[in-house]
């Protein structure tokens, strides 16, 4: 994240993306009203959310860093939050702008989504696996939110350090596993077992203790920490 302005323009990172036909002399927020926001460069598209001024481009710059917008919409509040120039509250403010922008192409990907036609495709679905990593404070309360695989531990093939990459990145002080079970039988697999206890030995590793790994099945679920297969961290 200490690439110059410079580099990070000629690289393409932070991409001026208006046409030169489009680009007209002003603010961020007059290209927009006169060329629609389309029309701007992912700093200005920034500049604008967070309500910065265009001083503050190389900070803005440093946080977008080499991944520029893909990387900004992988890091969690906790990343952004550490940069220079950012804080906490342009952090939420960011985090939300992305989300939103998910939000709204998955509604329009839906509208065009089929309705399930059958017994099997609702099967198919009910199947389906999440696994989510609840990073916490100090205070254990709840930091950030992140999905770490969709379709199940074992078929996804999950690695501890996809685990502990999320932990780091939101700059947690201990962190909690949640996954569901479709099947509706919350009792925890020898993988589910093994994997957990693995991430286990490696957070304590970088000081960042595993809480709890619960497993949701319906209306019933399990702790691994309450089944005596995890040791308590506190």
């Amino acid at each position: 994240m200490s690439a110059t302005v410079e580099n990070l323009m000629s690289k393409g990172t932070i991409a001026d993306s208006a046409s030169p036909s489009l680009r007209v002399a002003g603010t961020p927020e007059d290209r927009a009203v006169v060329t629609g926001p389309e029309s701007l460069s992912d700093t200005d598209l920034v500049v604008l959310v967070l309500g910065a001024a265009r001083r503050e481009l190389p900070a803005l710059a440093a946080a977008l860093g080499d991944g520029g917008v893909a990387g900004l919409a992988r890091a969690g509040i906790g990343e952004l939050a550490q940069c220079k120039g950012i804080g906490r509250v342009r952090a939420v403010r960011l985090a939300a702008s992305v989300e939103l922008g998910r939000r709204a192409i998955t509604a329009a990907s839906l509208e065009a989504t089929s309705a399930m036609p059958n017994k099997d495709a609702v099967v198919a679905w009910a199947r389906h696996e999440e696994l989510w990593v609840l990073a916490l404070d100090g205070r254990q309360g709840l930091r950030a939110a992140r999905r770490v695989a969709s379709g199940g531990i074992h078929g996804l093939h999950v690695g501890v350090r996809d685990i502990l990459r999320i932990v780091l990145k939101e700059a947690a002080s201990a962190f909690v596993l949640v996954h569901n079970h479709p099947s509706g039988d919350p009792a925890p697999s020898n993988e589910d077992i093994a994997f957990t206890r693995s991430v286990a030995e490696a957070a304590l590793v970088v000081g960042t203790p595993i809480l709890d790994h619960v497993i949701i099945a319906r209306q019933h679920a399990s702790s691994l920490l309450e089944l005596g297969q995890i040791a308590s961290a506190t």
